[in-house]
């Protein structure tokens, strides 16, 4: 490392923030990507430690001592080369992913770690401004045609490695706009549409070709899946047109809360808000779900439930509450624990949508809704107690929360049945698709032809899970049809 005691000189430098009175006044991006100098002292922290679990610590095995060196030194070409190597979008994964690797650094230990997440999306930035984001074209072309099936991070990723090897591969979209739920579920605040866009522009002239508005399998979609398609293509012809096929459809089935009162108006799966919300942010038509004075109750602790929360500030809410059936999680993690470092630490975080305005209650069942002429206005909730991993009622608990506008944000069970049916895809137990990720097999399903890759295949994930499983399945369908591959996994 050039700064071998960095780690003893420099202090944490985190990424500042817009206050929250002004930036619940629009839906753009509030979080400051680190001065030039700022990411260079941040970089200098980074230690000679041997063994950098922060490298194991992140799914796409990004090379970050190298990066974090090379930053400071103020190489920024070098750093952006060294992190294009395992990443095709840090520019997501910086602004989106929780920083797994972080929670693995060593610092972390019994200190600060080093702000890994920062530093990558710095880099990413400034090799956008300095032009170095250019396309891969390849120098031979296969002849071999690859369908991907969703345009979420895996099947981005999928398709970009995959153009690269010089296949011809089309991207298939059944809503409106590439991205998948990096477009439609994930707000604006938090990842403007933009910085897919210029991405898009990059694969478009690597070769990846883009169908939107397609559905792929019987069309035969459940409640709480978003689907605007114009077009149809069944499986057969699908698998008849294309070489290779990877369906990498994300895990979008929500999970519901069949309770009385659930039909009432005004209780809704949260991506019913959140995505006519992107489209109303993108210039498409006004979001017919309008929280405005309303007293909003979001169920669900995760990511898309503070997602909620965040677009229910800007919206102006009345109040905001956010419960959550579990028990809340200690707010520092025991770092003397064995059990904690490496890994990631179950404790309690609270997102810059917290920030901006929410009640927030743990251990929480819900009950039913409650209302007049067909509308919710209140949820009746118990507390609850957690002992042995069973849930049990605290007797004389109950109680009422006003709500006239409820979101369902409890995670998502599986993926769509339908298109796996379609494709006769074999299931395991969760009705995940079934494919090992590892092996002369891997990514493959049952079905000649037809791989597999995302949240399609592990359950609902992170975004940095997706690129690099779409990576190593377009290297796995580059064997299949080649025999070799020169693909990086």
């Amino acid at each position: 490392m050039g700064k071998i005691t960095g780690f003893l000189e420099q202090a944490r430098i985190s990424q500042s923030y817009d206050s929250a009175e002004s930036r619940v006044k629009h839906y753009k991006e509030f979080v400051h990507i680190l001065k030039d100098e700022d990411a260079s002292l941040q970089g200098a922290r980074c230690m000679d430690c041997g063994i950098p679990f922060c490298h194991n610590g992140c799914p796409v095995n990004n090379i970050i001592p190298d990066f974090n060196d090379l930053v400071y030194l103020k190489d920024w070409e070098g750093a952006y080369r060294t992190l294009s190597l395992t990443n095709n979008f840090p520019e997501f994964t910086g602004r989106i992913c929780p920083a797994p690797c972080e929670a693995a650094c060593v610092l972390n230990i019994n200190g600060d770690a080093v702000g890994i997440k920062s530093i990558e999306q710095a880099i990413v930035e400034k090799a956008f401004s300095e032009d170095w984001v250019a396309p891969r074209i390849p120098a031979v072309k296969t002849g071999k045609k690859v369908a991907v099936v969703g345009s979420g991070p895996a099947g981005m990723a999928a398709a970009q490695q995959l153009a690269r090897a010089g296949h011809d591969v089309t991207l298939f979209e059944k809503n409106s706009r590439i991205g998948g739920l990096l477009r439609y579920g994930i707000p604006d605040f938090k990842l403007e549409k933009h910085i897919i866009d210029r991405r898009m522009a990059q694969m478009q002239a690597e070769g990846v070709t883009f169908k939107t508005n397609v559905t792929v399998g019987s069309g035969d979609y459940v409640a709480g899946v978003t689907n605007t398609s114009t077009e149809h293509i069944s499986a057969d012809e699908l698998k008849a047109q294309f070489d290779a096929v990877i369906l990498s459809i994300g895990s979008e089935t929500p999970r519901d809360l069949p309770v009385p009162g659930r039909e009432l108006k005004g209780v809704h799966y949260a991506l019913e808000w959140l995505i006519p919300q992107n489209h109303e942010v993108a210039g498409d038509a006004p979001n017919p779900i309008n929280a405005k004075g309303k007293h909003v109750l979001v169920i669900g602790g995760g990511d898309t439930g503070a997602d909620c929360v965040g677009t229910a500030n800007r919206h102006g809410a009345a109040s905001i509450t956010q419960i959550e059936v579990m028990p809340k999680p200690v707010e520092q993690e025991d770092k003397s624990a064995t059990s904690v470092w490496p890994y990631w630490p179950m404790k309690l975080r609270t997102s810059t949508s917290h920030d901006e305005g929410c009640i927030r209650d743990w251990a929480i069942a819900t009950k039913s809704f409650e209302g007049t002429k067909g509308q919710v206005e209140v949820a009746k909730a118990v507390r609850v107690e957690w002992q042995g991993g069973k849930m049990t009622e605290v007797a004389g608990s109950e109680f009422d929360i006003k709500a006239d506008l409820v979101l369902l944000a409890m995670g998502f069970t599986n993926p769509m049945q339908s298109v796996l049916d379609a494709f006769g895809v074999h299931k395991d137990a969760r009705n995940n698709a079934q494919a090992n990720t590892e092996g002369e097999f891997a990514y493959k399903t049952n079905v000649e032809g037809v791989f597999v890759a995302g949240d399609v295949r592990r359950g609902q994930s992170l975004v940095v899970w997706a690129i690099r499983e779409g990576r190593q399945a377009a290297r796995a369908v580059d064997v299949y049809l080649m025999g070799r591959s020169d693909l990086a996994s």
